[in-house]
């Protein structure tokens, strides 16, 4: 990423060397902070994240967000000026892609005042309401539909996403050098999963059976369509194919939605869902939570059998 070198803001009446020594002046004798530019806070922030998973994602936001700022004063940047750029951000696309560029600029502005002492105050930055995050899944039933209107190639793909629970990207992108089929096992390094961290996978019968009709096919990768890596699952043969089935607003992710539904309802701890699924937060797990009433009775239970020996439980009968 490219940051123009810093500039300062000087008047029209005076030579670029008159206000670097206006400037040097008021640091040295009054004790002013030094006008620090938007330009310097950002290529500021790019250098202390560099090892954090979202840095290409800050640096695409940054670039976007040069056009408003560049070469602007940090401690002149307002709170209407910066609701206005999340109200431009959010016609292009969306409330919470306008709150993810929102953020990124409080953060920024919040470590200039706080950490690095650049600025006095940092505006407040209110974001957009986000609704909760959606949990779709379906039934085996319309499962059983929705395979009987895929192309083979494709059928095999979901077969395999609702075995494993993977995201689309580890799916079309599993390679023959991370399964062992011997061991029933697969697994993503921490390069190419979202939390950054190694996903051990147990295969089940019928994943096993599904990479077995795919030996052969390809030299490096899985899952392959006329010879070739799929690179594409959200086609309009997928599309097609859920009109056929009878099945509305279901996304290729809620796959993986169904995979960890299934398995809840099914007695899986939550514990076990966040390991089997890669998610680093518990938080993201415990919206499944709500899928399992029947299995914490078991656990209401305990404490009714409990009870039941009480003298409060006796008067009550």
């Amino acid at each position: 990423m490219h940051w123009r070198q810093r500039e300062i803001c000087i008047d029209c009446m005076r030579s670029p060397t008159e206000g670097l020594k206006a400037e040097s002046w008021r640091v040295n004798k009054l004790g002013d902070k030094p006008n620090y530019l938007w330009d310097d806070a950002g290529h500021k922030w790019l250098m202390e994240t560099s090892h954090k998973n979202t840095h290409l994602e800050d640096a695409k936001k940054l670039v976007w967000l040069q056009q408003f700022f560049r070469g602007r004063v940090l401690a002149e940047i307002s709170r209407e000026e910066i609701e206005a750029i999340g109200e431009r951000k959010k016609q292009e696309s969306s409330g919470p892609t306008a709150n993810r560029y929102l953020a990124l600029i409080r953060s920024i502005l919040r470590k200039a005042c706080l950490e690095w002492e650049w600025i006095d105050r940092a505006p407040k930055i209110r974001l957009y309401k986000e609704a909760k995050r959606r949990v779709r899944w379906i039934t085996p039933e319309h499962v059983n539909v929705l395979l009987m209107e895929l192309p083979l190639h494709q059928r095999d793909i979901v077969l395999f996403a609702l075995s494993t629970g993977l995201r689309q990207a580890n799916v079309i992108g599993l390679t023959w050098d991370h399964v062992d089929l011997d061991r029933q096992t697969a697994w993503i390094s921490g390069d190419n999963a979202k939390a950054k961290e190694d996903i051990h996978i147990s295969l089940s019968r019928v994943a096993v059976e599904l990479l077995q009709r795919q030996l052969g096919k390809h030299v490096t990768h899985v899952f392959t369509y006329a010879g070739k890596p799929i690179g594409q699952v959200n086609t309009k043969a997928w599309r097609s194919a859920l009109k056929r089935a009878g099945i509305e607003n279901f996304r290729w992710h809620d796959l993986r939605h169904t995979w960890a539904s299934w398995l809840v309802q099914n007695g899986t701890p939550l514990y076990d869902l966040q390991e089997m699924g890669g998610w680093k937060s518990s938080e993201m797990v415990r919206r499944y939570a709500h899928l399992a009433p029947a299995q914490m009775a078991k656990h209401a239970e305990v404490i009714g059998s409990l009870l039941c020996g009480t003298n409060t439980a006796q008067g009550a009968k």
